[in-house]
């Protein structure tokens, strides 16, 4: 398509911004269209700026996985795959890349994910410590009937925090607010947080921590403390500390102005 007579307006420019399900990526033009035939290339040459979806603030919006369109747009940039060790998404990337009609970053996916739906690839590839625990469940089954997942459990602790706001009006505990919390964070070893809150833990701040090492970076995707709290009585922890800080964020002269605080706490749970 020649768009050398194209009104400005109607031209795609050299460097565009993305949002992907809430991740900005930025990257140039002629990245998009390095596949032919693909999406991004049907969306970026066969339309018109206008014709595309776009945020608040003007960048063109797709409603996919923000954190394994990372994987896509390294893919486009020089077609070639690299991933972190102890990777376990491949088949979700699978699904993005069939999404986004690369045909070839979907061939080179496909092996890699029917290995992963064994059972002991997928502990080979994921956690030397799981590796052992899985062994150790294996023999156990035909010497005692103890159950599996009792063996595979690890011990140690997980540190649940959040950072809360709420407003007092006029020095009045009746007329506190409280808001919604807007993250609950977890802190503990990688391996440990993905056993307790599998797929409701946001891994996207530290993708690619591997499992043997500490992180103080995710958080999950809960609303409430108390689901967190009651994930980990189900799996046998216990709490064994908690702390808490509180600041006046905003306080106004005028006594009739709400003042607004705003406090982190933290929990600390333990499995032993």
């Amino acid at each position: 398509m020649d768009k050398s007579h194209e009104e400005p307006s109607q031209r795609f420019p050299e460097i565009i911004e993305l949002n992907v399900g809430g991740q900005v990526y930025v990257t140039r033009y002629s990245t998009l269209l390095s596949v032919p035939s693909s999406l991004l290339w049907t969306m970026f040459s066969q339309k018109k700026p206008a014709e595309l979806t776009t945020d608040s603030k003007g960048r063109y919006f797709l409603d996919r996985d923000g954190f394994l369109f990372r994987y896509i747009l390294d893919y486009l940039r020089d077609q070639t795959l690299v991933l972190p060790d102890y990777f376990k998404e491949k088949a979700s990337l699978l699904k993005e890349a069939e999404y986004f009609q690369l045909q070839e970053l979907a061939k080179r996916l496909r092996p890699a994910v029917s290995k992963e739906n064994s059972i002991s690839e997928e502990v080979c590839q994921s956690d030397p410590e799981e590796a052992a625990f899985a062994s150790t469940s294996i023999t156990s089954t035909s010497t005692s009937p103890r159950s599996p997942s009792l063996d595979a459990k690890k011990n140690g602790y997980i540190t649940i925090g959040y950072r809360g706001s709420y407003t007092i009006g006029r020095d009045i505990q009746q007329d506190a607010k409280f808001r919604r919390v807007a993250r609950i964070t977890v802190c503990g070893k990688t391996s440990l947080a993905k056993e307790v809150f599998g797929e409701t833990l946001n891994e996207s701040r530290d993708p690619d921590r591997p499992p043997e090492r500490y992180t103080s970076r995710y958080y999950l995707k809960y609303n409430f403390l108390e689901q967190a709290f009651d994930r980990l009585t189900e799996v046998g922890f216990n709490m064994v500390a908690c702390s808490s800080t509180g600041t006046c964020a905003y306080a106004s002269n005028d006594p009739n102005e709400d003042k607004i605080w705003t406090s982190y706490t933290e929990y600390v749970f333990c499995r032993d």
